[in-house]
């Protein structure tokens, strides 16, 4: 990265923003084949706020602990071929892909209204022909579902219950033993169905798209709100079941969050590396008739037309944050690799976003809801967690506003371990950045402590990484709540603490909102403007949200339909990149 400026810098192509599809897009204009050569770039520049690549990955090291940790995204599913194929392929002799692992339900705990019991309790009372039961007062045809068996049978009752899709689609899906549901439908299969299915049950909703009911509404018709309560807590993501667009949430839900047999990757040594790689990559093409660099701590202003004479289209103002000096960037195109909120940020008065009336250009940001979310890491001198009741990986979760646990590792060569004390979302995000925003609580961060392998000096180093100390007490006290009493909770050494709703991101994801037509707008979203060559991408505006397969899906369908890119030689030619 370059720290620096130089006011008037001329290049083909501006891409603001150093996240996945930020360097990715970079990367591919360079790197990648051209349907018609004469429209490859040969000056392409990255422009990132901040001092990092990667946006809403970041892996990080806690002192006296050789094993990354992630504060933002965390693993790959093998069914996401361009992750998958980047770093299994393209860039297996600079990464290694290693499995995620979620653990052992027997040693996972829950706890929910003050209840507390093994993960696996539903599958083995399932299996002795019983039903588990909750603290939560659910139908009695539904007492003994586990939170993703509901889910499922949610979505499958909604489906086989809609003739259109019995029709088209029936033979894919499944009920044939309580409590086992199967979806065999392909991304393209949900794109068909997403805006034609209807809702058929009797009740207030009946008769309407389903991509016009929220979840909410549609899981509360189906099974009542105590259920939907039960899903909200039970299933660890409150963010999964808010009012969002419930034809949306189908696929989501039964591709990941509710499939029995799903298993993750992640990188050895981080997930970030992926977005470091591509940079590096991107950067190496430097050098004769190609330009490609990444100027990091410069923040995008604002941008307008070019003077009239220039052989340009576009003037961007950056302002470097080193010296708060701007300068002038001039570009033919230009790439918003942006997430909801940052493009929010830029100067809404200018040509582009018009003042930010209630143009098609706003009604198309405002498609999707951003969703906060925030991460707190702790790190211990040894894992308590597997030495009382043997969890080596994987997760707790809780309605306490911690919402969820993971047990992420030790190190080989000591017995520090780390420990995602602390992973919630919506609602719970508040009850954590009051303890770090008012002004006498966050002059007062927690105090590391210097063990046999972290040494002072090692830990003075990530001082203003610290949560309040009042967060982490906070965090503590809810850890052996969730744990119970014959599961003593130490303090830990040191902590790291991420609130993403912060600005630039606003979020550490995003959902479509009830009754958009996703169809129409994930291809708006990747040039709004017919007559200018602004374009915008990410994970934001794709069918894949929350996950960077969507950013690199929207981002190489922005490449081919308007640079005119080839297919990657290297991706199978029949992977489904979305509408």
């Amino acid at each position: 990265m370059d720290f620096g400026m130089d006011d008037g810098l001329q290049v083909d192509v501006a891409i603001i923003g150093a996240g996945v599809s930020g360097v990715y897009s970079g990367w591919r204009l360079l790197d990648g084949e051209y349907k018609n050569e004469a429209s490859r770039p040969n000056k392409v520049h990255v422009f990132e706020l901040s001092d990092r690549i990667g946006g809403r990955l970041e892996s990080v090291y806690l002192p006296g602990i050789s094993i990354a940790a992630e504060i933002g995204g965390m693993r790959y599913l093998r069914s996401q071929e361009i992750v998958t194929t980047l770093i299994e392929d393209i860039f297996s002799s600079e990464l290694t892909s290693v499995d995620f692992p979620l653990g052992d339900d027997a040693n996972h705990y829950r706890y929910m209204r003050t209840q507390r019991f093994k993960a696996d309790a539903w599958t083995n009372a399932q299996q002795q022909n019983q039903k588990f039961a909750t603290h939560y007062y659910l139908r009695d045809d539904l007492v003994g579902f586990n939170s993703d068996q509901l889910f499922n049978k949610v979505i499958y009752d909604v489906l086989v219950a809609d003739p259109w899709f019995v029709e088209n689609h029936g033979t894919k899906v499944s009920n044939l033993k309580p409590y086992q549901y199967t979806f065999e439908l392909t991304a393209q299969d949900w794109d068909d169905i997403k805006p034609n299915l209807t809702y058929q049950k009797d009740g207030p909703y009946k008769g309407m798209k389903v991509n016009d009911m929220g979840f909410w509404n549609l899981i509360k018709d189906q099974v009542g709100e105590e259920a939907y309560e039960f899903l909200s807590v039970a299933g660890g993501y409150y963010s999964n079941t808010i009012n969002w667009n419930a034809a949306e949430a189908f696929p989501y839900m039964v591709g990941d969050f509710s499939k029995a047999d799903v298993s993750y990757r992640t990188i050895d040594g981080g997930y970030d590396q992926i977005a470091n790689i591509l940079a590096q990559r991107f950067v190496e093409l430097n050098g004769g008739p190609v330009s490609a660099k990444i100027w990091g701590q410069n923040r995008l202003q604002t941008f307008n037309k070019a003077p009239e004479g220039s052989p340009y289209k576009y003037a961007l103002t950056l302002v470097n944050q080193a010296s708060q000096k701007t300068w002038t960037v001039y570009a033919n195109v230009i790439v918003l690799a942006m997430p909801r909120r940052s493009l929010e940020l830029l100067d809404q008065d200018n040509f582009f976003f018009e003042g930010g009336q209630q143009m098609p250009l706003r009604r198309n940001i405002d498609a999707t809801i951003p969703e906060p979310s925030f991460k707190l890491l702790m790190g211990f001198e040894t894992p308590w967690w597997t030495k009382e009741f043997n969890a080596t990986a994987g997760e707790s979760l809780t309605d306490l506003p911690m919402r969820q646990c993971y047990y992420f590792g030790t190190d080989p060569s000591n017995s520090h371990s780390i420990l995602l004390a602390s992973y919630n979302d919506m609602r719970t995000t508040s009850f954590w950045s009051v303890l770090e925003s008012t002004s006498h609580l966050s002059q007062a961060r927690f105090k590391t402590r210097p063990t046999r392998f972290a040494t002072r000096e090692a830990l003075a180093e990530v001082d203003s990484l610290q949560a309040s100390a009042v967060m982490v007490q906070e965090a503590v006290s809810q850890l052996r709540e969730l744990h119970g009493p014959t599961n003593p909770v130490p303090e830990p050494y040191v902590s790291y603490f991420k609130d993403w709703t912060r600005d630039p991101f606003g979020g550490g994801y995003h959902a479509w909102k009830a009754g958009v037509d996703v169809k129409s707008v994930m291809p708006y979203m990747r040039r709004p403007k017919p007559d200018e060559r602004i374009h915008i991408c990410g994970e934001a505006y794709s069918d894949q949200q929350g996950w960077i397969e969507g950013a690199f899906c929207v981002a190489e369908k922005m490449l081919q339909e308007h640079f005119d890119v080839s297919w990657p030689s290297w991706l199978d030619a029949d992977y489904y990149l979305g509408w």
